[in-house]
């Protein structure tokens, strides 16, 4: 109610009171209680941002109110006259907002939809097909959301976890603390994909994951500023002790020989490990007028020239650096990487900061390095073990740690969601992820390749279907201007087309060559930048049980096309229902299936004639249809006269 009616509504409760105050005290105060208490309920329902527990409190405050208000209105002797009343409107109160609080969404608001009603509509959806009902319709939670406040949407959100299991979920979205292990992948049959709101995934089990076929994908470049600065601040600190005079001097000792530190300018800095947080590192070293030298085996000479970065090798590094900065993934082979032999080729007063992963640096043999005089001094973000309170480094004064803060910036929070949600929904959808971690892509993906990758798989459809099987080697072969670029995705592309078609068991990019290899299905990769009509096309050839035969497609206006089946020019769409038909060239072949799909009442939505590259004859007909065609309808089709074969693809 806005504030007009409250007012009305009072002048009229009022008034009533009033003209049945003199002989009707009875039955004023039966009117006056309730209509009081329904304001208040009406006022009280209408609050905004209130958690349960302060609504309760206002609840009550508000209705003793309520009891002093009407006291006024109606005198204190019949109050204390009718306590009966009094005690039947405290009862009815207590009764309604136990039952909205109940029966509502989350709190008594009706603005919540109610969460069964919800999973009914959603499971009720042929989209859903078993997946997770929140990430399989994040389109209706989306316009749920989009009707509700800021607190509204945080306590839907939370009931909606609170109500799924992991065996629902499609996807799973973790953060550094969660352990995605074997047993937790197997307990959600239905998973297609692991999110990491950040850089490192060593918290997930890739073996288990890439054997389910499951796609991991994390936001590689969330962090990359905010991690580079958090080095950089360590680098400055541990340099100038600014820690441990800030602690000093807060503790009431003003002490300024003590904290004697060292210059960076003209020192050499050197870093393990150039991807993005490296050569961001590298560029900030450089400002303060450090010399960079550098060791990463993946990284070519022309790439650190244009750094302006000198590419050494380890030892070198080890031996050269008054500065180390560590950006490394945890693996078996950089786990330890400062410890053991490779203290021992520190170069003396060397200072060590790392901010990548735990483990890397060995904490214990580091601190006994640091206790001889071998290293000047550290900065660790990361530890072996996390969360820690315990390790050999806190103890030492030349020491300055901080609690994984790498990404705990706001702006790198905000873009890592953003950006594992943006991989977590491509993934459900079926596309291709750049960031995916178990899926080797080779170098980074072009928009040009990416966008053949449903060439590429509807390619690998369409061969099962034509060829009847796959019974030898397939040969991919990129064509035109798409061969000068990475074109390993386009190969995972056809394996996953080609294997959908074959099995009914989930197939992703993640486990198809796994389980082309499993099914004795290899496939050669070629490339050639010769192209004869189109400025760039993939073609797939090998042998079925119909025998040899090659097909070819690639992007035009109205999308992806088959422009080869067979050696016969055709640019047929790939479409939800295709029929493709071998025929003799001679007159009315096309008018007879034309007539036959006409009498079943199946529609032609297009149809393309295709002439053969050998004897230029129209020897080939593809046809876009409205619906399946069945086995009888097919075997109908191949008996009409000129029909050599027909065969029914479907591109969905």
């Amino acid at each position: 109610a806005n504030d007009g009616d409250v007012s009305a509504s009072l002048i009229q409760v009022v008034a009533a009171e009033t003209a049945l105050r003199g002989g009707g005290q009875f039955f004023g105060s039966l009117i006056t209680i309730p209509a009081f208490g329904l304001l208040l309920l009406i006022g009280l329902m209408r609050f905004r941002g209130m958690t349960n527990r302060r609504r309760f409190y206002a609840f009550w405050i508000c209705s003793f109110g309520a009891v002093f208000v009407m006291s006024a209105l109606v005198g204190w002797r019949i109050m204390l006259a009718e306590p009966m009343f009094v005690a039947i409107f405290f009862a009815i109160a207590r009764m309604i907002y136990n039952y909205r609080r109940r029966h509502l969404f989350i709190d008594p608001r009706s603005r919540l939809p109610n969460f069964a009603a919800l999973r009914r509509d959603l499971e009720s959806s042929d989209e859903v097909d078993g997946t997770a009902i929140v990430v399989a319709k994040i389109a209706r939670l989306d316009a749920i959301l989009a009707s509700l406040n800021q607190y509204e949407q945080g306590q839907y959100l939370r009931q909606i976890a609170s109500r799924l299991t992991l065996g629902d979920a499609a996807g799973l979205i973790v953060r550094s603390a969660t352990t995605v292990d074997a047993e937790m992948i197997a307990a959600a049959p239905h998973l297609k994909v692991i999110g990491r709101a950040g850089i490192g995934v060593d918290n997930i089990d890739l073996t288990a994951a890439t054997a389910r076929g499951v796609l991991v994908v994390n936001a590689p470049n969330a962090n990359t500023v905010s991690a580079a600065e958090q080095a950089m601040a360590l680098l400055l600190s541990q340099a100038r002790n600014t820690p441990q005079a800030h602690a000093k001097l807060t503790s009431g000792v003003w002490d300024r020989k003590s904290f004697q530190g060292v210059e960076l300018h003209g020192k050499t800095i050197g870093i393990i490990g150039l991807g993005k947080i490296g050569t961001l590192v590298a560029q900030r070293c450089a400002a303060f007028g450090m010399k960079v030298c550098a060791y990463d085996p993946f990284v070519t000479d022309d790439r650190a020239r244009r750094l302006g970065v000198e590419l050494v090798d380890l030892e070198t590094l080890l031996g050269q650096a008054d500065f180390i900065s560590i950006h490394l993934p945890k693996t078996p082979e950089t786990e330890n990487l400062i410890g053991g032999d490779n203290i021992a080729k520190l170069k003396p007063g060397v200072r060590i900061v790392n901010t990548s992963r735990g483990g890397i640096v060995n904490e214990a043999e580091l601190a006994e390095a640091i206790e001889r005089g071998v290293v000047a001094g550290a900065g660790l973000d990361v530890f072996a073990t996390e969360p820690t309170t315990d390790s050999p480094l806190f103890g030492l004064p030349q020491v300055v740690v901080t609690p994984h803060l790498g990404a705990s910036t706001a702006e790198a929070q905000d873009k890592a969601g953003t950006d594992v949600a943006e991989a977590v929904a491509a993934a459900l959808a079926g596309d291709l992820v750049l960031s995916a971690v178990n899926v080797d892509l080779g170098p980074e993906v072009t928009e040009e390749v990416r966008a053949f990758l449903p060439v590429a798989e509807n390619l690998g459809r369409a061969f099962v279907g034509l060829a009847r099987g796959v019974t030898g080697p397939l040969t991919v072969k990129a064509e035109g201007r798409i061969a000068g670029q990475p074109i390993r995705p386009l190969k995972l592309a056809v394996l996953k087309g080609l294997l959908e078609a074959v099995t009914d068991d989930p197939v992703s990019y993640v486990n198809a060559p796994s389980m082309a290899e499993a099914h004795g299905i290899s496939v050669d990769l070629e490339a050639t930048e010769q192209a004869e009509d189109y400025v760039s096309s993939v073609r797939v050839a090998g042998n079925g049980a119909s025998g040899p035969i090659a097909i070819a497609g690639t992007l035009s206006k109205r999308g992806p096309v088959m422009v080869e089946v067979a050696e016969h020019d055709v640019e047929l769409l790939f479409s939800d229902h295709v029929l493709v038909v071998r025929n003799s060239d001679t007159p009315g072949v096309i008018g007879r299936v034309g007539t036959y799909l006409g009498d079943q009442g199946i529609n032609i939505d297009n149809m393309v004639v295709g002439q053969s590259r050998a004897t230029g004859m129209a020897a080939m007909m593809g046809v876009n249809v409205d619906r399946a065609l069945t086995e009888d309808e097919l075997d109908a089709i191949r008996s009409l006269e000129g029909i050599e074969e027909a065969t029914y693809l479907t591109f969905r």
